[in-house]
C-alpha cells in the first residue's frame, strides 16, 4: 500500500502525519509528530521570520524528514501557510529547507488553505444540504469557509491568527483596557467585513478546527466536568462558555493562566485572542454554539493527493513493483497492444527459462527480457512503419524509472531487435553496448523474436511452448485452434535464434485437450 507523509508548517506548530493510503482511496493514520516550533513569533510585525524560529523549524524539519524516511516514507507532502507566505525572507526559508532537508516545500495561498480545511472537515464530518461556516484559528491567519457536503461555496482568509494578534495588539500580559478594545475592534472589524461578501447569510452551524480551538474546548470541558476532554471531533461548546474563559483570560497573567486546568503552556499566550475571534463570529452569525472538528488541513492534503493521484495510487496497489509498474505505464501510454505484449511477454520467459542451460543467463536478464517483450510495440504511437525503431527511441526517452542507464539501452535494443535487421556492429546504438551486453541483447533477441512470432494474429492461439533440446531444437506450441500463421511467423523469424543457440530449429503443434469439445 501507498505510504505518504505529510507536513504542515504553520506560523505556530509543525505537524507530520503519517499515513497509509488504502485500495479504497480511503487512509488510515499510522502516527502523528508535533512541534510548536512558533516559526512566525515576531514575524508579522517584522515581516521577517526570525533567526531563532527559523533555526527552531529547521532542526524540528530535519528531524522529521529523516523519521518519515527511517520507516520508509519516502513520499512526503509539505505545505507551509501564512508566516512564511508573508515573511519577505519566506522564499529564503524554503530554499534553506531543501538544501538541508531535501524536502520541497509548497507555500500556499490563504484560499488554497481553506480549500485543504474544508476538504478535511467534510470527510469527516457528515454535512448536510444547507450551508456550515467552518472556521479554522491558525497563528498567523483565520479562514473562513462556507459550504455543504457538497462543495466548498466561498471561503476568505483573514489576518487575524492569533500568534498576529498578540504580535500586534496583545505585547503583555493581562492586557490593559486599551489593548483589549483594539484586539475587540479589529476581530468583530474584520470578521463583520468578510462575512458581509459572503453569498450565504445564514449557516446551519459553525464548525471549529485547529489545536487552538480544541484547547479552549477543552479547558471549558475541564472546568465544566472536572476531566479532560475525551475526544475532540464533534465535541460542542457553548458561546456563554467561550464568554466566561475569555474574561477569566483577559485578568490574568501568564503565570496565572499556566494554572488554568487543561491549558497548554505552548497556548498561554494565544488562547485569549482565538477565544475573542469564536465569540465574535457567533455572535455575528446569531448561533449559540459550535462543534469542533479535529480533521482540518493535514486531512485535506492527504484526501486532495488521493484525488489527484487516484490512477497512479491503483496502479501501485496493482503493480507493487516500481520497475514494472513505470513499464505497464509505458505501455499504455503508448496505447500498445496490451493483452499482446503480456502473452508474447509470457511466451519470451517460458523460452527463456527452458534455453538457460544453453545462455546461462540469470534473473536480471530474464527481467529486461520480460520488460522488452512488453515494450516492444510501443513503436506503433509513432508510425507502424519501423515501429521497431519507434519503439527504441521511445524507451530510451522515457524516463523509466527504477532502472540504470545500461538497463534502459539492453531493454531499448531487445525491442527494436524483435523484428526485421538482428542485432549489427554498423547499427550504433549496438556497438556501443560492452561486449557482455552485446551478447545478452543478441540471447534475448532471439528469444523474443520467437515469441512475437508465436503471437502473430495477436489471438493467443499459442497457450503456450515446451522447448525440447537436441542436435535440432523442438519448439512444440500447445494451441487452442488454427495456428499455421503462428508456426510460420515463428519459422520466419527463427533464424537469430538458430545463430545464437548454434543449431537448427523445428516447430510443431499440439492440441490443448482443454479446449477441445
Amino acid at each position: 500500500m501507498a505510504k505518504l507523509a505529510v507536513i504542515d508548517i504553520g506560523t505556530n506548530s509543525i505537524h507530520m502525519v503519517l499515513t497509509e493510503i488504502l485500495p479504497d482511496a480511503g487512509y488510515k493514520i499510522l502516527d502523528r509528530f508535533k512541534d510548536m516550533t512558533r516559526l512566525g513569533d515576531g514575524a508579522f510585525a517584522t515581516r521577517r521570520l526570525s533567526d531563532a524560529g527559523v533555526s527552531r523549524a529547521l532542526h524540528t524539519l530535519k528531524t522529521l524528514v529523516t523519521l518519515a524516511r527511517n520507516k520508509g516514507f519516502d513520499r512526503i507532502v509539505a505545505v507551509a501557510t501564512s508566516a512564511v507566505r508573508e515573511a519577505r525572507n519566506g522564499g529564503e526559508f524554503v530554499s534553506l529547507v531543501a538544501e538541508r532537508t531535501g524536502l520541497t516545500v509548497r507555500v500556499i495561498s490563504g484560499i488554497e488553505e481553506a480549500r485543504l480545511i474544508f476538504l478535511g472537515v467534510k470527510n469527516s464530518i457528515a454535512l448536510s444540504n444547507e450551508p456550515v461556516l467552518v472556521v479554522d484559528i491558525g497563528g498567523g491567519s483565520v479562514e473562513l469557509i462556507a459550504g455543504n457536503r457538497d462543495a466548498m461555496i466561498q471561503a476568505k482568509s483573514l489576518k487575524l491568527g492569533a500568534i498576529r494578534l498578540v504580535d500586534q495588539l496583545l505585547p503583555k500580559a493581562p492586557p490593559t483596557t486599551p489593548m483589549l478594545r483594539a484586539l475587540e475592534d479589529t476581530v468583530r472589524n474584520q470578521l463583520k467585513a468578510a462575512l458581509e461578501t459572503f453569498k450565504v447569510k445564514t449557516f446551519d452551524s459553525i464548525i471549529a478546527t485547529s489545536g487552538m480551538a480544541g484547547n479552549l474546548a477543552n479547558v471549558i470541558h475541564t472546568d465544566l466536568t472536572g476531566r479532560p476532554l475525551s475526544q475532540v471531533n464533534l465535541a460542542k461548546i457553548t458561546s456563554k462558555d467561550i464568554c466566561h474563559l475569555e474574561a477569566k483570560l483577559a485578568r490574568s497573567s501568564l503565570k496565572v493562566r499556566l494554572g488554568i486546568p487543561g491549558l497548554d503552556p505552548k497556548r498561554v499566550d494565544t488562547l485569549l485572542p482565538t477565544a475573542v475571534v469564536l465569540r465574535h463570529l457567533l455572535e455575528l452569525t446569531r448561533q449559540d454554539e459550535l462543534t469542533l472538528c479535529d480533521k482540518a488541513i493535514r486531512e485535506g492534503v492527504i484526501y486532495d493527493f488521493i484525488v489527484r493521484n487516484r490512477e497512479g495510487l491503483k496502479a501501485e496497489h496493482d503493480i507493487p513493483d516500481v520497475r514494472r509498474r513505470n513499464v505497464i505505464g509505458l505501455v499504455r501510454r503508448c496505447q500498445a497492444p496490451e493483452a499482446h505484449s503480456l502473452h508474447v511477454a509470457g511466451l519470451a520467459l517460458r523460452l527463456f527459462d527452458q534455453t538457460q542451460r544453453l545462455h546461462g543467463l540469470g534473473q536480471q536478464e530474464r527481467c529486461w527480457l520480460e520488460y522488452a517483450a512488453l515494450l516492444h510495440d510501443i513503436g506503433y504511437l509513432i508510425n507502424p512503419r519501423q515501429h521497431h525503431k519507434h519503439a527504441y527511441y521511445l524507451i530510451t526517452n522515457s524516463d523509466l524509472g527504477g532502472f540504470t542507464a545500461d538497463e534502459i539501452e539492453v531493454i531499448a535494443n531487445v525491442a527494436r531487435y524483435h523484428r526485421r535487421a538482428r542485432p549489427a556492429l554498423k547499427h550504433q546504438e549496438f556497438s556501443s553496448l560492452t561486449p557482455r551486453l552485446k551478447r545478452v541483447v543478441r540471447i534475448l533477441s532471439a528469444l523474443l523474436r520467437v515469441a512475437d512470432g508465436l503471437d502473430r494474429t495477436h489471438f493467443s492461439v499459442v497457450r503456450t511452448v515446451t522447448v525440447k533440446v537436441g542436435k535440432i531444437m523442438t519448439i512444440e506450441a500447445t494451441v487452442t485452434g488454427d495456428a499455421e500463421m503462428e508456426l510460420w511467423a515463428a519459422m520466419n523469424r527463427a533464424d537469430l535464434f538458430e545463430q545464437v543457440f548454434q543449431r537448427r530449429v523445428r516447430f510443431s503443434s499440439t492440441q490443448d485437450e482443454r479446449n477441445v469439445p
